[in-house]
């Protein structure tokens, strides 16, 4: 079975590895327009305490235009999430979603090729850092 995210663990400060995945992302077209403190949200929603986490909503574009001209509700699966979360100290998981997973529901030929495409960037995005 296709795995919904692509991930890989970094052994470094938290606040760099999400310097280094924008980065990343920028270098293949991604722009952030979300980004989601999951950590200072708990806190302050529920008072709990939970270790750092955060959702970067990723985007690039031209892909997300290609992509709402094939299949209009396919907003509801964007932006492209991204996560980096402290599994350690000193260690930080990234973990990208697959559209290719996520997509599959969907039956329809021009979105897949978008997906593919996407897809490539984010794999290639997780493998740089």
């Amino acid at each position: 079975m296709m795995k919904y995210y692509f991930n890989k663990t970094l052994h470094e400060d938290f606040e760099k590895v999400i310097d280094k995945v924008t980065e990343e992302l920028k270098k293949e077209g991604f722009g952030i327009l979300t980004e989601i403190d999951v950590k200072e949200t708990l806190k302050k929603k529920l008072d709990v305490d939970f270790k750092k986490y955060r959702i970067l909503g990723a985007c690039n574009p031209p892909y997300a235009h290609k992509a709402l001209e094939a299949e209009d509700k396919i907003g509801t699966m964007l932006p492209c999430n991204v996560i980096v979360q402290e599994v350690a100290k000193g260690v930080v998981e990234v973990a990208a979603i697959n559209p290719m997973a996520s997509m599959q529901a969907v039956k329809n030929e021009k979105l897949n090729k978008v997906a593919q495409e996407i897809t490539s960037k984010l794999e290639q995005v997780v493998e740089n850092l």
